[in-house]
């Protein structure tokens, strides 16, 4: 949800991180926009350096003009990474933003539908397609980790739009502690024959004196680091740049044999031979936390830097006199609430990213006195949605494969590692999290020897806001991550019976199922109120258990509509699967096609949000076929917040009526007069309750 132009509420742990950067930059630095001068760095090269630094300060470009940033990002983790880096630049930034994306496939459907639902004002997104670029730079051998991507800031200048003369070039292991705009305003500084600014290599890498038989690409110097470059790419296209750097590449390769740190060797290898193309930047504006590193000679104070590069493998565990300092303030954006960001710039004109206006008018009709002003405001809240968080491998295609579909938040991540022992099949989980606790899944991931070893769980983070659970919207984002041909729509608090995985394919093989013939198989559904119980393998162990009272249908006793229709004393004795009719209140949890009807976003909170889906596939006419051999246990657990207040607040039911009501009328225009009946239906369950 977009902000209405007066101050949010910020929960006590954001207003703890963002006092911790704000403070930190109203004690500790110059409010101007001055550059301050760098500390002088250990040896005469530095030393000339730093005090060019110390320039009179360039002028200021004109009020909100639009800042241009070139990214290359390839990848799940790069992906992650990025947003940290695009947090720290609109944390500070005051001018409109042109983000230019380098990217593979992966991180093009991650960013893409991250920004699209982030709807920051005034930045502009532009894809480019990385495989298109590989051709270019392929016959490069690279012994650097990131591969050909980290090549690709050579051919920018031919990537980029031949409109665009200058851009600012980042790595994604950046983080900013200004505002970009400073940096910008170092372009003024270029003389006519300058084409690249960078920042001094703060490190011995080129000296070739690391270890014996080190053999670095020739450089000036500890030459230049390519974590942060300015670029004028007009200029570059008039000197013939891509035939200048591949001469120039190709000749050291006779003997070099390969780049090892890939875009870097080549630049250094060009600014050697053509000293007058580079502009030195100010250590502060790319301060390299790599190893054996003289960054900490780069500045007087930790107060005086600009930009921090984590360009050790180690990232947040590098050895630096500082670096607990760096590590906090970096934390610090990982941790932040993107939706702050959402502001819109003082001063500039309005450049609200699409639907954003149409959003805004929305809520601004909504009446926040009216009692369902919530359900109101969570039904048009735009959220922040990062798919595929962690690396995933897609399940080969196979015919009828099947996906387990689920959607959960903090309290039921425990739920993930008996899960994943009973389901070996691919999942898709929408997880409901705030920026904070997205970094605490992760840790919890990369620590579990279950989830870690799971490649086929794509995991997708949904971030918190508003203040009802937004569970069929989370669903939806899971659904439409599902990559298998069948989903099976689950709940996170149910473990399926260990077999079923292998039983719902083969199921779904034998009874050929395809577009002259929609059917939702039903998994039948049971609960346990002990929290240590010993889970059947076979259905004869179930109805065992079910007669011992260890099991029982799932809700009987609370909420038996929701799943009487599914004739549990017919499956005890059921051989082949068998059709059921719809009726009021049913909710199976069901196995459907992938492009089933999608689940309907105005339920939030609890309640109905699982029988409306059911009326969908019913109104598109599926089949409801019970499986003979399926079932799938609930474990007890700790009642939700929106459930304990569904069955403590009058109004709270009061609203949930109304929504079924809307519901029914937007049934009723879908679908004509084959909507009466569960209209009809749904009057005669309220006339009996």
């Amino acid at each position: 949800m977009l902000p209405r132009g007066r101050p949010r509420a910020i929960g006590a742990a954001a207003l703890l991180l963002l006092l911790l950067v704000v403070g930190f930059f109203l004690f500790g630095r110059d409010p101007e926009y001055g550059l301050r001068a760098a500390a002088t760095l250990d040896g005469e090269q530095y030393g000339s350096r730093n005090r060019s630094a110390s320039s009179p300060q360039p002028p200021l470009p004109p009020k909100c003009e639009l800042l241009h940033v070139a990214i290359v990002c390839a990848g799940y983790n790069s992906s992650r990474e990025i947003v940290t880096l695009v947090k720290s630049v609109l944390f500070y930034r005051k001018n409109p933003l042109h983000l230019h994306l380098v990217t593979d496939i992966v991180a093009r459907n991650i960013l893409e539908t991250l920004f699209r639902t982030w709807m920051v004002p005034a930045v502009v997104v532009s894809f480019y397609d990385a495989e298109e670029l590989k051709p270019l730079i392929s016959w490069i051998p690279n012994k650097h980790y990131s591969g050909l991507y980290g090549l690709m800031k050579l051919v920018l200048p031919s990537a980029l739009p031949l409109s665009l003369d200058r851009v600012i070039v980042l790595d994604t292991d950046i983080t900013f502690f200004s505002d970009i705009l400073e940096l910008w305003t170092l372009f003024a500084r270029f003389s006519d024959k300058q084409v690249v600014g960078l920042v001094d290599n703060q490190s011995n890498w080129y000296l070739g004196n690391l270890w014996k038989n080190h053999r670095p690409w020739p450089a000036l110097g500890r030459g230049f680091n390519t974590g942060v470059i300015l670029l004028r790419l007009d200029r570059l296209r008039q000197i013939g740049w891509e035939p200048m750097w591949k001469l120039i590449a190709k000749r050291e390769l006779l003997t070099l044999k390969a780049t090892s740190l890939a875009d870097q060797d080549i630049f250094n290898a060009v600014i050697k031979e053509h000293p007058e193309l580079v502009l030195p930047l100010p250590c502060v504006w790319n301060v390299q936390l790599s190893d054996h590193t003289l960054a900490e000679h780069c500045y007087l104070e930790a107060a005086d830097l600009k930009v921090i590069h984590w360009n050790s493998p180690k990232k947040l565990q590098v050895k630096n006199k500082h670096a607990e300092f760096f590590r906090n303030l970096h934390l610090t954006f990982l941790g932040y609430d993107g939706k702050l960001l959402r502001r819109e710039l003082f001063g500039c004109p309005n450049q609200l990213p699409p639907g954003a206006e149409q959003l805004q008018q929305a809520l601004a009709q909504l009446d926040e006195e009216e009692p369902c002003f919530e359900f109101r405001q969570q039904q048009l809240t735009v959220h922040r949605v990062h798919i595929t968080f962690l690396s995933h491998q897609p399940p080969p295609l196979r015919p009828h494969d099947v996906t387990l579909v689920a959607q959960l938040s903090m309290d039921r991540l425990q739920m993930l590692e008996a899960l994943c022992r009973h389901w070996p099949g691919p999942m898709s989980l929408a997880l409901y999290l705030t920026d904070a606790e997205a970094q605490q899944f992760l840790h919890f991931v990369e620590t579990s020897p279950v989830l870690s070893a799971r490649k086929d769980v794509a995991y997708h983070v949904v971030y918190r806001e508003g203040p009802l659970y937004p569970v069929n919207q989370l669903r939806n984002v899971a659904l439409a991550q599902a990559l298998t041909p069948y989903v099976f729509l689950s709940d996170i608090d149910f473990l399926p019976a260990y077999s079923l995985y292998d039983y719902l394919r083969a199921s779904l093989k034998q009874l050929e199922l395809g577009s002259q013939r929609k059917a939702a198989l039903v998994v039948p559904a049971f609960e346990t109120l002990h929290y240590r119980f010993s889970f059947p393998n076979t259905k004869a162990e179930l109805l065992n258990l079910l007669d011992a009272g260890s099991l029982h249908t799932f809700r009987y006793h609370e909420w038996p509509q929701g799943h009487a229709p599914t004739d549990y004393s017919r499956w005890r004795e059921a051989q082949a699967p068998y059709r059921v009719q719809w009726s009021a209140d049913y909710e199976p949890y069901v196995v459907v096609p992938r492009d089933c009807p999608r689940y309907d976003p105005r339920f939030v909170g609890f309640g109905w949000n699982k029988v409306a889906h059911i009326i969908e596939l019913d109104a598109q006419e599926y089949e409801l076929l019970v499986l003979p051999e399926a079932f799938s246990i609930h474990l007890p657990h700790a009642p939700s917040l929106d459930i304990s207040r569904f069955r403590s607040s009058p109004t709270y039911r009061d609203c949930l009526q109304a929504l079924k009501e809307e519901f029914h009328q937007d049934l009723s225009r879908r679908y004509g007069s084959a909507a009466l009946k569960y209209l009809t239906a749904l009057q005669q369950s309220q006339s009996r309750a």
